[in-house]
């Protein structure tokens, strides 16, 4: 029986991996913005914002599928859902067609990711329901990793097949298949349809070694892992959840903490160019990546220990702080500062499912973290219009000189820093009435 749970762990970490490809749109934004979206970046962003939306949304009638039917039920029609949004991305080739990419790649894609994240996350954690931080860090991580892994892949693809290279009979084969003659466009198309491909294989094939633990799996074990001295012994359905005040305060905690994160994100590449680090800032971006996904697994095996609430407010602590240093750090040291807010923003994604867990109980965990899960989306979409304010401003004044010119969007930096205070402030109160 502990080899089935190892091996829906395992199985997990690989669909995680493939998962993380979604988030890799930054390597195909050029592209796609000059030949779909006729340089229109806003347009073309808008893509990502749908997927973190609609992977929210997702989440709810995923979680629950996995209740009713199982978790392999859930993974399994997420990989279709993922694989047919790609497959018809695929075909979008003209300007004409550009918002059939919000449909394939952002909500297909985003909301078939629904249908597999907390899913397989929900599944692992009761395999180990007294590890949950520890085995939700290290499936999140992979998340995290599938960009790392796939990106570099994904460009070379998109590189081979855009004729940018000496094609090879093969490449020119499917260029002639989906009758691209110009040099430069074609690649982005290609990489679509072998990513519909891996998604169908690994989601769907992977869903079969994903089961259920058996109803009170390993209950009698000593809980280690609680927001208060008391182990929980109420099991929340999801109505039952959303009329506690703590679901709204663990909930506005998510959209406070997320925008730490994301405004780094936003301002991470701005930055390094404004200071004159350009050429090394790709370098840089991957060793911010890297670091949040083994921050992914740190905090998650540190909250087995000290507490999923206890650990929640470290990290916010921590980044708050950091959010103070951005307008003074000099060279290579703002690559550092990048890592060192990734690091702890890792946290932020592998403590809040075992906190779900931990505050309202781990039977309908698949269900309950997808309504907590909106607050991820809240957040992104918050943070994404304040860095983004903050951003216009800064470029209507950059003649004003590179200092000038980050300190412009210093304001932002402040306002993640409070939102980051403020969620320690709502994870006592949610220690408190959990008592």
């Amino acid at each position: 029986m502990k080899n089935q749970g190892l091996s829906t762990v395992i199985a997990a970490v690989i669909i995680q991996l493939t998962l993380g490809v979604i988030y890799i749109w930054s390597v195909f934004h050029a592209g796609i913005t000059a030949t779909i979206f006729e340089g229109n970046n806003e347009q073309a962003g808008l893509i990502m914002s749908l997927v973190i939306a609609c992977m929210c949304i997702g989440c709810i009638p995923g979680g629950i599928v996995a209740q009713k039917y199982s978790t392999r039920v859930s993974v399994f029609i997420g990989g279709l859902i993922m694989g047919l949004g790609f497959f018809l991305a695929s075909f979008v080739r003209t300007p004409e067609l550009a918002w059939a990419l919000w449909l394939t790649y952002g909500v297909m894609g985003g909301f078939g990711m629904g249908f597999c994240y907390a899913t397989t996350i929900s599944c692992a954690q009761r395999w180990y329901p007294h590890r949950k931080g520890m085995v939700t860090g290290v499936i999140v991580a992979g998340l995290g990793f599938g960009g790392v892994i796939f990106a570099p892949i994904v460009r070379r693809v998109i590189v081979n097949f855009s004729g940018y290279s000496e094609p090879s009979s093969f490449v020119m084969a499917v260029r002639n298949f989906f009758g691209f003659q110009e040099v430069g466009v074609g690649g982005e198309q290609v990489a679509f349809l072998m990513l519909a491909l891996a998604f169908l294989l690994v989601c769907c094939i992977g869903s079969f070694f994903l089961k259920d633990a058996p109803e009170g799996w390993m209950q009698t074990a000593p809980a280690t892992n609680s927001i208060s001295p008391q182990k929980v012994e109420k099991n929340y359905q999801p109505l039952e959840m959303l009329k506690t005040s703590q679901f709204y305060l663990v909930t506005l905690t998510f959209i406070l903490a997320v925008l730490g994160g994301v405004m780094f994100a936003n301002y991470a590449m701005p930055i390094a160019e404004a200071r004159g680090m350009i050429e090394i800032a790709v370098v840089g971006v991957m060793a911010v990546t890297i670091s949040n996904s083994l921050g992914r697994l740190f905090w998650g095996a540190v909250s087995d220990k000290l507490g999923t609430a206890n650990t929640l407010m470290v990290i916010l602590g921590i980044t708050a702080a950091l959010m103070w240093l951005f307008p003074v750090v000099t060279g290579l040291w703002n690559f550092v500062l990048f890592a060192a807010v990734g690091f702890a923003y890792g946290g932020i994604l592998s403590t809040f499912p075992p906190l779900t867990a931990v505050t309202f109980g781990s039977k309908y965990m698949t269900k309950n973290y997808g309504y907590v899960l909106q607050g991820l989306g809240i957040g992104s979409i918050i943070a994404t219009s304040v860095s983004g304010h903050f951003k216009n401003v800064a470029d209507a004044a950059r003649d004003i000189g590179v200092e000038n010119y980050i300190d412009k969007m210093f304001p932002a930096f402040i306002i993640a820093s409070v939102a980051c205070v403020t969620g320690i402030v709502l994870m006592t109160l949610v220690k408190k009435l959990s008592r």
